[in-house]
Protein backbone atom coordinates (compact mmCIF):
# COMPACT_ATOMS: atom_id res chain seq x y z
CA UNK A 1 0.00 0.00 0.00
CA UNK A 2 1.22 3.36 -0.67
CA UNK A 3 -0.03 6.36 1.24
CA UNK A 4 -1.74 9.48 0.16
CA UNK A 5 -0.19 12.33 1.34
CA UNK A 6 -2.80 14.78 1.71
CA UNK A 7 -3.78 18.25 0.23
CA UNK A 8 -2.20 20.78 2.51
CA UNK A 9 -3.97 24.18 2.64
CA UNK A 10 -1.84 27.61 3.33
CA UNK A 11 -3.16 29.19 6.06
CA UNK A 12 -3.65 32.60 6.24
CA UNK A 13 -3.30 34.77 9.15
CA UNK A 14 -5.95 37.93 9.52
CA UNK A 15 -5.71 40.52 11.67
CA UNK A 16 -2.35 41.55 10.20
CA UNK A 17 -3.32 45.07 8.29
CA UNK A 18 -4.20 48.42 9.88
CA UNK A 19 -7.77 48.68 7.85
CA UNK A 20 -8.92 45.05 9.42
CA UNK A 21 -7.90 46.47 13.71
CA UNK A 22 -9.48 50.15 12.88
CA UNK A 23 -12.55 48.17 11.79
CA UNK A 24 -12.24 46.03 14.78
CA UNK A 25 -11.92 48.71 17.08
CA UNK A 26 -14.46 50.73 15.47
CA UNK A 27 -16.65 47.52 15.72
CA UNK A 28 -16.31 47.13 19.54
CA UNK A 29 -16.69 50.90 20.21
CA UNK A 30 -20.32 51.27 18.18
CA UNK A 31 -21.15 47.79 20.62
CA UNK A 32 -20.01 49.84 23.59
CA UNK A 33 -22.66 53.01 22.61
CA UNK A 34 -24.94 50.85 21.62
CA UNK A 35 -25.28 48.92 24.74
CA UNK A 36 -24.89 52.61 27.00
CA UNK A 37 -27.57 53.64 24.47
CA UNK A 38 -29.95 51.21 25.07
CA UNK A 39 -29.42 51.22 28.95
CA UNK A 40 -31.64 53.68 30.11
CA UNK A 41 -31.54 53.20 33.67
CA UNK A 42 -27.73 53.60 33.61
CA UNK A 43 -28.16 56.47 31.51
CA UNK A 44 -30.43 57.76 34.01
CA UNK A 45 -28.76 56.87 37.44
CA UNK A 46 -25.38 58.19 35.57
CA UNK A 47 -26.35 61.72 35.89
CA UNK A 48 -28.81 61.45 38.55
CA UNK A 49 -26.10 60.43 41.34
CA UNK A 50 -23.32 63.35 40.25
CA UNK A 51 -26.76 65.77 40.76
CA UNK A 52 -28.00 64.39 43.89
CA UNK A 53 -24.73 64.72 45.17
CA UNK A 54 -24.13 68.41 44.24
CA UNK A 55 -27.00 69.81 45.32
CA UNK A 56 -28.44 68.22 47.96
CA UNK A 57 -24.91 66.60 49.73
CA UNK A 58 -24.00 69.85 48.80
CA UNK A 59 -26.58 72.23 49.69
CA UNK A 60 -26.28 70.12 53.12
CA UNK A 61 -23.12 70.59 53.83
CA UNK A 62 -22.97 74.18 53.02
CA UNK A 63 -24.56 75.00 55.86
CA UNK A 64 -21.65 73.64 57.79
CA UNK A 65 -18.70 75.11 56.20
CA UNK A 66 -17.88 78.84 57.49
CA UNK A 67 -16.93 81.54 55.48
CA UNK A 68 -14.74 84.44 56.75
CA UNK A 69 -16.28 87.72 57.30
CA UNK A 70 -17.78 89.80 54.35
CA UNK A 71 -16.98 86.31 52.47
CA UNK A 72 -19.55 84.74 50.60
CA UNK A 73 -18.34 80.96 50.32
CA UNK A 74 -20.56 78.44 48.14
CA UNK A 75 -19.62 74.69 49.02
CA UNK A 76 -21.30 73.25 46.28
CA UNK A 77 -19.04 75.50 43.57
CA UNK A 78 -16.03 74.02 45.33
CA UNK A 79 -17.55 70.37 44.99
CA UNK A 80 -18.54 70.58 41.59
CA UNK A 81 -14.96 69.82 40.03
CA UNK A 82 -14.81 66.43 42.06
CA UNK A 83 -18.42 65.53 41.48
CA UNK A 84 -16.95 65.77 37.58
CA UNK A 85 -14.16 64.04 38.79
CA UNK A 86 -15.98 61.24 40.59
CA UNK A 87 -18.12 60.85 37.52
CA UNK A 88 -15.77 60.38 34.84
CA UNK A 89 -13.66 58.22 36.92
CA UNK A 90 -16.20 55.79 38.60
CA UNK A 91 -17.96 55.53 34.95
CA UNK A 92 -14.32 54.90 33.36
CA UNK A 93 -12.82 52.23 35.27
CA UNK A 94 -15.99 50.40 35.59
CA UNK A 95 -16.35 50.62 32.23
CA UNK A 96 -14.52 47.33 32.67
CA UNK A 97 -17.09 45.72 34.24
CA UNK A 98 -17.99 44.84 30.63
CA UNK A 99 -15.58 42.31 30.03
CA UNK A 100 -16.76 40.32 32.96
CA UNK A 101 -20.29 40.61 31.97
CA UNK A 102 -19.25 39.32 28.19
CA UNK A 103 -17.60 36.50 29.57
CA UNK A 104 -20.44 35.25 31.37
CA UNK A 105 -22.16 35.65 29.01
CA UNK A 106 -20.23 33.65 26.44
CA UNK A 107 -19.52 36.92 24.35
CA UNK A 108 -15.95 37.56 24.99
CA UNK A 109 -15.29 34.01 23.24
CA UNK A 110 -16.72 35.14 20.27
CA UNK A 111 -14.77 38.79 20.17
CA UNK A 112 -11.58 36.43 20.66
CA UNK A 113 -11.80 34.55 17.77
CA UNK A 114 -12.35 37.06 15.44
CA UNK A 115 -9.86 37.90 12.83
CA UNK A 116 -8.18 40.75 14.71
CA UNK A 117 -5.70 41.48 16.90
CA UNK A 118 -6.06 42.03 21.01
CA UNK A 119 -5.07 44.85 21.32
CA UNK A 120 -7.68 46.18 18.20
CA UNK A 121 -10.38 44.59 20.96
CA UNK A 122 -9.06 46.39 24.01
CA UNK A 123 -8.47 49.49 22.25
CA UNK A 124 -12.11 49.27 21.05
CA UNK A 125 -13.01 49.23 24.55
CA UNK A 126 -11.02 51.68 26.30
CA UNK A 127 -12.36 54.12 23.30
CA UNK A 128 -15.64 52.81 24.07
CA UNK A 129 -15.78 53.37 28.21
CA UNK A 130 -14.00 56.35 27.48
CA UNK A 131 -16.54 57.86 25.18
CA UNK A 132 -19.59 57.14 27.76
CA UNK A 133 -17.42 59.07 30.81
CA UNK A 134 -16.35 61.87 28.55
CA UNK A 135 -20.09 62.44 27.19
CA UNK A 136 -21.16 61.85 30.92
CA UNK A 137 -18.91 64.85 32.35
CA UNK A 138 -19.78 67.01 29.83
CA UNK A 139 -23.22 66.60 30.87
CA UNK A 140 -22.21 67.57 34.28
CA UNK A 141 -19.82 70.34 33.17
CA UNK A 142 -22.61 71.72 31.50
CA UNK A 143 -24.54 71.94 35.04
CA UNK A 144 -21.80 74.52 35.82
CA UNK A 145 -23.98 77.86 35.77
CA UNK A 146 -26.01 76.47 38.39
CA UNK A 147 -23.52 76.57 40.48
CA UNK A 148 -22.25 79.63 40.14
CA UNK A 149 -18.82 78.49 38.22
CA UNK A 150 -17.90 81.00 36.13
CA UNK A 151 -16.06 79.05 32.61
CA UNK A 152 -14.86 80.40 29.14
CA UNK A 153 -14.96 78.42 25.84
CA UNK A 154 -11.70 77.57 25.83
CA UNK A 155 -11.69 76.48 28.99
CA UNK A 156 -14.51 74.10 28.45
CA UNK A 157 -12.56 73.04 25.30
CA UNK A 158 -9.74 72.10 27.45
CA UNK A 159 -11.62 70.28 30.25
CA UNK A 160 -13.29 68.09 27.86
CA UNK A 161 -9.65 67.16 26.46
CA UNK A 162 -8.62 66.74 29.79
CA UNK A 163 -11.50 64.48 30.31
CA UNK A 164 -11.18 62.59 27.56
CA UNK A 165 -7.63 61.72 28.40
CA UNK A 166 -8.21 60.89 31.82
CA UNK A 167 -11.19 58.72 30.37
CA UNK A 168 -9.13 56.93 28.04
CA UNK A 169 -6.36 55.85 31.00
CA UNK A 170 -8.93 55.35 33.76
CA UNK A 171 -10.69 52.53 31.31
CA UNK A 172 -7.22 51.13 30.31
CA UNK A 173 -6.91 50.59 34.20
CA UNK A 174 -10.59 49.12 34.77
CA UNK A 175 -9.81 46.93 31.39
CA UNK A 176 -6.40 45.34 32.55
CA UNK A 177 -8.36 44.87 35.90
CA UNK A 178 -11.25 43.00 34.90
CA UNK A 179 -8.82 41.18 32.21
CA UNK A 180 -7.20 39.32 35.48
CA UNK A 181 -10.43 38.22 37.14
Amino acid sequence: MTAVAPNLVAVQETGGTLAEDLRGVRIIWEREMIRFLRDRTRMATSIVQPVLFLFVLGAGLSSLVQSGPGQSFDFRTFMFPGIIAMTVLFTSVLSGISIVWDREFGFLREILVAPVHRGAIVAGKCLGGATVATVQGTVMLALAGLVHVSYAPALLVTLIFEMALTAIALSAFGILIASRM
